[in-house]
């Protein structure tokens, strides 16, 4: 159940003059209320009405202070008009107030003079001592008399018997912190004798600065709150935006994947088209040549018919010249022409051209989708082994022969010449770059928050760490236990990192070729992710350059 206010003793629905704000009403709200009070009844406006001279009023305040006298004057500056103004309600001014009242719960006081006899006016003041509210009139005497200035007043109040003690008929000025009820002066010297009693304003002070503080607090968990709505409403638009604009960048370079497969399948299908005229101009060939031979079989045919029918001429037989009667004619050997059943080696050749066309093309498309994600990534000297050094800009590692006296703290690595990233990632996706140019040794990848920085480490996914590495120059390797022996037809000279947390992909791509390198896949990821960095000994200068952080650029 709510705890009573101490000025409030038996809690009944009061009506309060807009001269006493409510608490829950800022500084700046006391100032409005005060600036919307009429001068007239010191309520806020009801249905405002202005004069020429440019003052504020009640319409019906105004009014009665112009019916009861014979000079038309503004009752706030006393400038006189020669005639009775024609008074129009500002509807500005009156939205004002009535949103204000709505807002703040205010509304004219309804406590009426007890004093006044005919026409009762709205009560200014309560007294606890008389038992009586009093209008501004029959107030006078309080503020006048000696006496009765001593009088307890406060705003007017409907049933003033609530702010007495029942008990002695005194006025409830004490507050009984022991029983947690309003008393009077009486009171002390009997039922709450002894108990711990303060004035209901110090009470009352108190109370209020508790309000206050947890007033404050409850302001500060709603801007807490507001704020938080504001992150969530900023980070849905940006997600949207990089959603938008990630569409866009897929359509982009998918539609470009498509365009090259049908230019290379216009290549193809005009290739295979030439070809096919050509073997069909080839059988025709062939085809007439063998008709024309069959036309020459078939006329020898019909000669040495004509022959053999007159074969009774033994004389004419036996003198014809026997070159011509017994010689076959000259024809091709057609058991060496083989007839195609197939496509051609060209064909052949050009379907495979084709596949390793698109197979790059498509390798170039999943990399330009995966430099989308690109972030920044700098160096974390907090964790670096005390031979490395890096660079101002936290963008280049290389390894020196010296080892600095550095602080060993739970981050570094102390033998292994490693370093990780700054930026760690719990989740989406994200890709970075490093150039490796002219090194003959390192180590790239990503490491989990937890991997051992202490002592030899080992380089496996178990570990924590998944990354590829270059030995003795030109030996690529996947360290996935068991390492994986890679063979690459170009020697990378920049290096780009793709991972997608919720995935458990680790991808890695030669930048300059275009061409996959090696992808951990079906990972699990529990924790914190970090870029992880090893430019390897200097192996007496021949791997002295160093790991390079580049810059992503997206192209197309």
């Amino acid at each position: 159940m709510a705890e009573s206010s101490p000025t409030s003793p038996k809690p009944r629905r009061t009506r309060r003059r807009s001269m006493s704000p409510p608490p829950n009403l800022s500084s700046s709200s006391v100032s409005l209320s005060e600036e919307l009070q009429c001068c007239v009844c010191l309520n806020v406006f009801s249905d405002p009405v202005s004069t020429p001279c440019g003052h504020n009023f009640c319409r019906i305040c105004l009014k009665q202070c112009w019916d009861n006298s014979q000079i038309y004057s503004c009752p706030y500056c006393k400038e006189t008009f020669s005639k009775r103004p024609e008074l129009k309600i500002n509807t500005t001014l009156r939205e004002i107030t009535l949103i204000f009242k709505e807002k703040f719960s205010l509304r004219s006081s309804e406590v009426l003079c007890d004093v006044c006899d005919e026409r009762k006016l709205k009560a200014l003041k309560s007294c606890l001592m008389c038992q009586t509210s009093y209008c501004k009139t029959h107030l006078e005497p309080h503020q006048r008399v000696l006496n009765l200035k001593k009088h307890k007043l406060l705003d007017p109040v409907e049933n003033i018997k609530d702010y007495i003690c029942e008990k002695h008929e005194r006025p409830l000025e004490l507050f009984c912190r022991d029983d947690q009820t309003c008393v009077c002066v009486f009171c002390t010297d009997g039922d709450h004798k002894n108990h711990n009693t303060v004035p209901l304003e110090e009470e009352s002070k108190e109370k209020k600065t508790r309000l206050m503080k947890t007033q404050t607090y409850i302001q500060q968990m709603i801007q807490k709150r507001i704020k938080k709505i504001q992150d969530i409403k900023h980070s849905a638009e940006l997600r949207k935006r990089s959603r938008e604009q990630e569409k866009a960048a897929s359509v982009e370079v998918f539609s470009d994947l498509i365009r090259s497969i049908e230019r290379c399948q216009t290549e193809l299908l005009e290739m295979m088209e030439e070809e096919q005229k050509a073997e069909e101009k080839q059988d025709e060939d062939l085809i007439k040549d063998l008709e024309q031979e069959i036309t020459d079989l078939k006329w020898r045919d019909s000669e040495l018919l004509e022959k053999i029918t007159h074969s009774e001429d033994h004389l004419h037989l036996i003198q014809i010249d026997p070159s011509s009667l017994y010689r076959a004619p000259d024809m091709k050997n057609w058991s060496e022409i083989s007839m195609k059943t197939h496509v051609s080696v060209e064909t052949l050749r050009a379907l495979t051209q084709l596949q390793e066309t698109l197979n790059e093309k498509l390798i170039q498309t999943v990399l330009m989708k995966m430099q989308q994600y690109a972030v920044d990534v700098t160096l974390d000297p907090d964790t670096a082994q005390p031979n490395l050094i890096l660079s101002e800009d936290r963008k280049q590692v290389r390894y020196g022969d010296i080892q600095h006296e550095l602080p060993d703290n739970p981050e570094r690595f102390d033998k292994s010449a490693c370093v990780l990233g700054k930026e760690g990632f719990t989740s989406g996706r994200f890709y970075f770059e490093v150039q490796v140019k002219d090194k003959t040794n390192w180590d790239l990848g990503v490491a989990r928050e937890s991997i051992n920085r202490k002592g030899k480490i080992r380089l496996t996914p178990q570990d924590g760490l998944w990354n590829v590495a270059l030995r003795n120059e030109n030996e690529y390797w996947a360290c996935a236990n068991p390492d994986v022996s890679l063979c690459l037809k170009v020697k990378p000279q920049k290096v780009g990192v793709f991972v997608d947390y919720e995935e458990g992909l680790v991808c890695f791509y030669d930048v300059e070729s275009r061409s996959h390198i090696y992808s951990f896949t079906a990972q699990t990821f529990a924790e914190k992710l970090f870029p992880f960095f090893s430019p390897c000994p200097n192996d007496g200068g021949k791997n002295s350059a160093p790991l390079i952080i580049s810059p992503v650029h997206y192209n197309k």
